[in-house]
């Protein structure tokens, strides 16, 4: 049984404005223990206008519900009140900070963790990955879009949150059963042949600690290779497109005519670097 001690930071304002809206944090919690680790520290910091809530009853419901469902997963909960800044022409902005408070409590933590798996994509925390690391900690970064390339290259593990299995939900299908044939997945391509007019997507099968074992032929590895042809591609995708390591697709899920393996259909582009 492993021993590791693991740490889960979240960093939810800078998750939800970048891809991240409607994250399942009991999804998350079993992503962080994969590698059947002790999930020592639990901590997502989420901005609560109090003034809004004092106008606006449902929204004061929401939250109030919100926060209760996220406790219940075993989630700490840090809030930070919204604050109202006016500038000179008196427009009104608002900004609920919690990148110290993370910042703190991860340091001051590290010294009882093995691993920190660091949700967000703020450059900002550059430095803080670096002293995690310094002072022995094994740093894992999670985010979807908008992540700093420097945080991406320090961290010892980068993972796509939209590749996650469950992670986020797919609004057009709500009960998708992710990897089932008739139901969606996100994955990336891995080989796309333009002059023959086909390729190969993978996807992950299922949360696993052996996602560093990319290659679908291994046994032990948890992703899975699907074909797909040009004709299944959508909104005028590319060669370019799909020949992007980095770009992530959604997609449809069928068993082929002949030997049922899977085939990807209705192929789009859900995530570029440079969309």
């Amino acid at each position: 049984m492993s021993t590791l001690k693991v740490g889960v930071f979240v960093d939810a304002e800078n998750i939800k404005f970048n891809g991240g809206y409607q994250l399942k944090y009991d999804v998350l919690r079993r992503f962080a223990a994969r590698d059947q680790g002790t999930l020592l520290r639990l901590n997502t910091y989420l901005a609560f206008d109090q003034e809004r809530a004092r106008e606006d009853q449902e929204y004061a419901k929401k939250s109030s519900s919100y926060q209760q469902i996220v406790r219940d997963f075993g989630w700490k909960i840090i809030v930070k009140k919204v604050r109202r800044y006016t500038d000179d022409e008196g427009n009104i902005t608002t900004k609920a900070n919690a990148d110290l408070d993370l910042a703190v409590d991860a340091m001051l933590q590290a010294e009882n963790l093995d691993l920190v798996l660091l949700v967000t994509g703020d450059g900002d925390f550059l430095q803080v990955v670096e002293a995690l690391q310094n002072r022995g900690c094994r740093v894992e970064l999670l985010g979807f879009k908008n992540v700093s390339r420097r945080l991406q290259q320090q961290a010892d593990a980068f993972y796509r949150g939209y590749l996650i299995p469950d992670l986020l939900p797919f609004a057009h299908d709500p009960r998708n059963e992710w990897g089932t044939p008739g139901f969606y997945v996100r994955g990336v391509c891995t080989k796309w042949f333009g002059d023959k007019g086909f390729g190969f997507l993978r996807f992950i099968k299922t949360i696993s600690p052996n996602l560093w074992i990319t290659d679908p032929r291994d046994s032990d590895s948890p992703y899975e290779s699907v074909f797909c042809h040009a004709n299944e591609l959508v909104d005028n995708l590319t060669a370019e497109d799909m020949n992007n390591r980095e770009s992530v697709f959604e997609f449809y899920l069928e068993e082929g005519e002949t030997d049922k393996r899977l085939v990807a259909k209705n192929v789009r582009l859900l995530y570029s670097p440079s969309s």
